[in-house]
């Protein structure tokens, strides 16, 4: 028989699951019965372990509340045994083909003929001792194929789950070699405890309904595409669909497409809602809904949030489907006990004891450009914390917010400077066009360019809104920000060094918009000072309302003391990678680091990014789930995450889940590196990478910042230029007074300095 895991492993599943405790506050809901929608898991915990192998519904049944119920697409061997495996064809998802080279048959399947191996051709001793499982959706860990062997109906019932749902795909075909499923079911429903058999062929629930009269088993009516033709009656599934008062007469509910409910349009976007649920539940049919997919790319509309799309079916203001048939039953689950009914509950303030500071990375520049007014209006909207301003400087000393100095990367500057293109060792590898060397009115023409890290795996963000909003310049982002009701910014200066031989003075181009702009006295908001330079944050000390923050943008496996005391001398807070609070091997987490404690000794605060939603950032243990990676920062004492998707984090932290103190029947657990890891084969996993350095005083001081070089090759023009707009032309100014104290802001740098 193929390989099974031993007790340890549910031991180590129940370390990352869900915990039982006291019941929750009754919620209302719009489902048929009024109550909470059901989870269904699609051969168990599929989008992480092999479809229908015993992990998949160990773990399933570990991770999801406690009335989930397991998906088991039956099948049967030539003795008429029962198996569960998606997909008629075992190639599929086995390593039947290698086992049995030559056994491959085509056969007939509702008149198209399909090739492969088949249940049919094999004993359950041969299928059992000798066939093994493989995930068969690329993006997920491969890591378990041919370790788990194939599941006997009899090894999930074994399980005991709190409901079991066999679902019939093909019972014709079955039917079609001899082997009766309808007899099958009907004899062994009590045995096994089934609760639900679904089939998208009428003809066979119609039989097995005669079959099943005085028990308790629901009928559910699998539709298929809308132009497919069901094989009993001859109609299109979509003509059936307009006929639900006769799936009425042998059906207690229906099974669709989630498209046959929120149907999206060509672009992948949200259109309105259909009438089937509201229409099915005025029958008094029950509506499940499927293919939910944590890593399968959906609308835009959600974000690359599994949650949001989830919501968008159980708690809207109209319907509730009764069900969700999911490869993730974990993400549903916590949608329905966490996160359902609490969009208007209050976000509770950011304390050590409550959650961490949400700190944008360019404004909410998952859903709109980053650093643009819409990306920084729309982090406001989401809840954020912190919004963030990364400032650049133009040819004419105008700061103004961009991730990066070469403005290829965020704004169309590819399409309108060619000839500006340029080597600059010292900011990057490679050419760019630099936004030191256009002038504010030149940037000011450039659209801003949504551009994801996964476009080219065809994870794109928002298309609609590729192009959207405009620059902004730092005085503009300061005085939005003091209209906004955030309780901070962030200020990140880079490149200080080399800006002074342009003849640039950042910081004292910062120093003085901030000054204009009052927040030298401001007691409402916060202001953070980011630079991974730590003569930037010395010459900031002279604003003590002023919190300095060290970013240590490489990854580190730890931090000696002697660099934290360093750290400590001239900052209030680190922001670190996510790779140097949790270390990962093959898209696996490995083991924690110390550097948050090591840093909290210190009394410095950490803040921990960037966050992304796309699935493909992040681990397997997050199981696709970026609320997921949010959950265990916050657990581990995080004062802060850098996220490009505030609304992500705002959604769990409103959530009664992220309160650890609270007795809840289900809430979301932070997994436990090296839990997947330890039940992996070593030998498939990817080399280890080499070791990661630990962070030392040299890493973390740096000298003097050099004088702002006067007449330098980039020197700023007249500061009235009359092409910068609103704060720019402050900016302007002060840049040239920047440049008369430039050496007496050398001297105060090295002064500044503590000991």
């Amino acid at each position: 028989m193929g390989v099974r895991y031993s007790h340890m492993f549910l031991i180590l599943l129940l370390l990352h699951g869900a915990n039982a405790a006291l019941k929750d506050p009754v919620q209302k809901w719009r489902t048929l019965s009024g109550a909470p929608p059901l989870v269904i898991a699609r051969g168990g915990y599929s989008g992480l372990f092999p479809d229908s192998s015993q992990s998949a519904y160990q773990f399933a049944l570990v991770n999801s509340l406690p009335e989930a119920v397991l998906f088991c697409d039956l099948q049967l061997s030539s003795d008429n045994v029962g198996f569960c495996m998606t997909g008629l064809a075992l190639d599929n998802s086995t390593l039947i083909a290698e086992v049995f080279p030559k056994n491959a048959k085509t056969y007939k399947v509702n008149g198209e003929a399909l090739h492969g191996w088949f249940s049919v051709d094999f004993t359950s001793n041969q299928l059992t001792d000798n066939v093994t499982l493989i995930q068969n959706v690329l993006s997920r860990p491969s890591v378990f194929d041919g370790t788990m062997g194939m599941n006997l109906v009899d090894d999930v019932v074994g399980l005991n789950p709190a409901q079991l749902w066999i679902n019939v795909q093909y019972g014709q075909f079955f039917l079609d070699h001899k082997l009766n499923i309808v007899e099958y079911i009907s004899s062994k429903v009590k045995e096994f405890g089934v609760n639900y058999v679904s089939s998208p062929e009428v003809g066979f629930l119609k039989s097995l309904g005669g079959k099943l009269r005085k028990s308790n088993v629901k009928l559910i009516l699998r539709f298929l595409d809308e132009k497919l033709i069901e094989p009993s009656t001859k109609q299109t599934y979509g003509a059936i669909l307009k006929d639900l008062k006769s799936v009425k007469t042998f059906a207690s509910g229906i099974l669709v497409p989630k498209n046959y409910i929120w149907p999206v349009n060509k672009d992948q976007y949200l259109q309105p809602a259909t009438t089937l649920v509201k229409d099915a539940h005025a029958l008094g049919l029950e509506v499940y809904a499927f293919k939910f997919a944590n890593d399968f790319i959906s609308s835009y509309n959600y974000s690359y949030d599994p949650s949001a799309e989830y919501l968008q079916f159980i708690d809207n203001s109209d319907f509730s489907v009764d069900g969700v048939l999911t490869d993730f039953p974990s993400t549903a689950s916590a949608a329905i006990a966490c996160l359902a009914h609490t969009k208007d509950n209050p976000l509770p303030p950011p304390r050590n004891d409550t959650r961490p500071l949400i700190i944008t990375h360019n404004g909410a520049s998952g859903i709109f450009p980053g650093a643009s007014d819409l990306a920084y209006r729309q982090a406001v909207e989401d809840g954020t914390d912190i919004i963030d301003c990364s400032v650049q400087m133009s040819k004419d000393a105008v700061p103004f917010c961009m991730d990066s100095p070469d403005l290829t990367k965020g704004t169309t500057a590819a399409t309108m400077f060619t000839t500006k293109v340029a080597n600059v060792n010292e900011i990057q590898n490679g050419s760019g066009i630099f936004s030191f060397d256009l002038s504010w009115s030149e940037i000011q023409t450039l659209k801003p360019d949504l551009v994801g890290p996964f476009n080219q795996e065809g994870l794109k963000r928002n298309p609609a809104a590729k192009n959207s909003g405009k620059l902004m310049a730092l005085a503009d982002f300061l005085a939005f920000s003091k209209r906004s009701n955030v309780s901070g910014i962030l200020v990140d200066i880079r490149n200080a060094p080399y800006l002074a031989t342009r003849g640039m003075g950042i910081v004292e181009a910062v120093s003085s918009a901030l000054v204009n702009a009052s927040y030298d006295k401001e007691t409402r908001q916060q202001v953070l000072i980011a630079s991974d330079n730590s003569a930037v944050l010395v010459a900031f000390s002279k604003f003590p309302g002023f919190k300095r923050v060290l970013q240590i943008s490489h990854m580190i496996s730890d931090a000696s003391k002697q660099s934290v005391e360093e750290v400590a001398k001239f900052a209030d807070a680190v922001s670190i990678s996510r790779g140097s609070v949790v270390e990962a091997q093959g898209s696996f987490l490995v083991r924690f680091t110390d550097v948050i404690n090591k840093m909290h000794s210190a009394n410095l605060s950490v803040y921990i990014g960037v966050l992304r939603d796309e699935f493909m950032n992040l681990a397997f243990d997050f199981c696709a789930n970026p609320m997921a990676e949010i959950v265990l920062y916050s657990s581990l004492m995080a004062d802060g995450i850098v996220t490009e998707f505030p609304a992500t984090a705002a959604e769990y932290f409103r959530s009664p889940c992220s309160d650890f103190s609270k007795n809840l029947t289900y809430t979301v657990m932070p997994p436990r590196p090296g839990s997947l890891l330890n039940v992996t084969d070593p030998h498939a996993l990817p080399p280890a990478q080499g070791p990661v350095p630990v962070l030392e005083p040299a890493d973390v001081v740096d000298p003097p910042l050099p004088p702002v070089t006067i007449g330098g090759h980039g020197a700023a023009p007249s500061s009235n230029d009359s092409s910068t707009k609103s704060g720019a032309t402050a900016a302007g100014a002060s840049s040239g007074l920047c440049l008369l104290v430039a050496g007496l802001a050398a001297l105060l740098a090295v002064s500044s300095r503590r000991p």
